[in-house]
């Protein structure tokens, strides 16, 4: 794809030499005599829309700016939910259903199992703060995020910690880490030993290791 980042860019390649290896043509581009969805299809509509849909938000889906991680969670729940139509805008991450789910239902979780991560959503359906005790993390092809308070802490693979007050700058307009360098080196550190603990890999050992043979990082 052209103008994609280099990791995209090796994705795609990577894709397309196995499929050739395979026997498989694939098609690519974004073109309106191409019919998208089939396995030897590889595209998308492009760039400058995804940035577009996202809109105040920075980038899209497979980075962990804003325009990446960010939706809308609606919740219906008559008996459960207090007040109709509202908004909360309390950070929650998607391993807080499962938080969520044991509270409500007055389950108990297992004690022979990875231990539950997430927070109960419930207080937030009645109109409380949710009891988060740690920052929120990410880590997505190498597309790295804390979330503490108001600090968010983002990198976009292989660049360098930017640093975000999501409560004044929603849209990651004004880069903190030069200005507040403690904030950001204890958010790292945060970070750090998050992905050591969850196992999460250096990025570019592991897409080295995937490539196939005979394709070239650009």
């Amino acid at each position: 794809m052209a103008g994609a980042p280099k990791s995209q860019a090796n994705t795609q390649d990577a894709y397309i030499a196995g499929a050739i290896k395979r026997g498989v043509k694939v098609e690519t581009g974004n073109r309106p005599g191409l019919m998208p969805g089939g396995e030897n299809t590889f595209a998308s509509y492009g760039l400058p829309w995804a940035n577009a849909s996202n809109t105040p938000f920075r980038l899209y889906k497979h980075w962990v700016h804003e325009g990446g991680i960010s939706t809308p969670f609606i919740a219906r729940w008559p008996d459960g939910v207090r007040g109709r139509n509202t908004l909360t805008n309390q950070p929650a991450h998607l391993i807080d259903i499962m938080a969520t789910c044991v509270d409500v239902a007055g389950a108990r979780y297992p004690t022979t199992v990875q231990p539950m991560e997430g927070r109960s959503l419930l207080p937030a359906f009645q109109g409380r703060p949710i009891q988060r005790t740690d920052a929120i993390y990410w880590e997505h092809e190498g597309n790295r995020a804390v979330r503490e308070g108001k600090y968010k802490l983002v990198s976009r693979h292989p660049d360098r910690w930017e640093l975000y007050d999501i409560a004044a700058d929603r849209s990651e307009l004004n880069n903190l880490a030069d200005r507040e360098p403690a904030t950001a080196a204890r958010l790292a550190g945060l970070h750090d030993k998050w992905s050591a603990r969850v196992g999460a890999q250096d990025w570019t050992t592991v897409q080295t290791s995937r490539m196939p043979t005979g394709v070239q990082e650009r």
